[in-house]
């Protein structure tokens, strides 16, 4: 944590889908804003019938209802950071955009970008043509972009067998301040931090390969943006989502569901047995 808090409870807004299941999308945003110790706000851009098996169907939230939220949210609580996770569609990436300037948050406020593509049953989240408006519209407003390997590789085009530094520098000359190549598609587990002034940082953490992980990004990425409102810098707020996350799937729900189960944040399995 920095040296000093804030006077009030910062607030941090999720730009995102929701989760019927609960495990991942603002569901999950919204647990791991409470374990950080922020307010969490919400403009649900789309609707998932979802559970942990899959996503049976997707309903986009209209445009105008997007920017109506955020503008409900900015002009009466204010808004200390953003994350932004699933958008789906061109047309919710625009309303995202118009959003964020209409409301004076782009460049005013920490933008922590997940780049929402594909769901942890396989299915595809964000339209292919909504990925160059992510590219071009989304990821030049962003103080970090938190990619996993399979993202960083479809956005970059590389693949992701590519090599992670290769992944990084990739999606950072789209334009975001920072880059973390989460690691939990690979052997070791490690995240990837690249900036634009060159600093390279490697965040190391135990890998909890039997753990649950349905919502695992979201909660990175929430616990990242919760880090920045609160005043800590990048690094250490990308160390500190790091062990956040990873806590969450080593006490994930294991035992909900007939899929990969949720992550638990709030450490909710935990009390319960107590």
């Amino acid at each position: 944590m920095p040296d000093s808090l804030p006077d009030r409870t910062p607030i941090v807004l999720s730009i995102a889908g929701s989760d019927s299941g609960g495990g991942a999308g603002i569901q999950a945003d919204l647990k791991a804003f409470a374990r950080c110790g922020v307010h969490g706000a919400t403009a649900i851009t789309a609707i998932t019938a979802q559970n942990t098996v899959g996503v049976s169907s997707v309903h986009q939230v209209p445009p105008d209802s997007i920017r109506d939220q955020v503008a409900a949210v900015a002009g009466d609580l204010g808004v200390d950071a953003v994350k932004i996770g699933m958008l789906g569609t061109v047309e919710a990436t625009e309303a995202v955009v118009a959003a964020l300037e209409e409301n004076g948050l782009a460049g005013a406020v920490p933008i922590v970008v997940d780049p929402v593509m594909v769901a942890e049953s396989g299915v595809v989240l964000l339209e292919p043509e909504a990925r160059s408006a992510l590219v071009e519209l989304i990821l030049p407003r962003a103080s970090v972009a938190t990619p996993n390997v399979p993202e960083a590789g479809e956005l970059s085009g590389l693949g992701e067998e590519a090599d992670r530094d290769e992944l990084a520098i990739a999606v950072l000359e789209f334009g975001p301040r920072a880059v973390v190549v989460t690691g939990g598609h690979t052997e070791d587990g490690t995240d990837l931090l690249l900036t634009d002034s060159g600093e390279r940082v490697a965040i190391t953490g135990p890998r909890y390969p039997d753990g649950a992980a349905h919502g695992s990004g979201c909660t990175h990425s929430s616990a990242l943006a919760a880090g920045l409102a609160l005043g800590e810098s990048i690094p250490d707020a990308a160390r500190h989502a790091r062990d956040i996350t990873g806590e969450a799937v080593a006490s994930g729900l294991r035992e909900i569901g007939a899929g990969a189960g949720p992550v638990d944040v709030l450490g909710t399995g935990e009390r319960r047995e107590n």
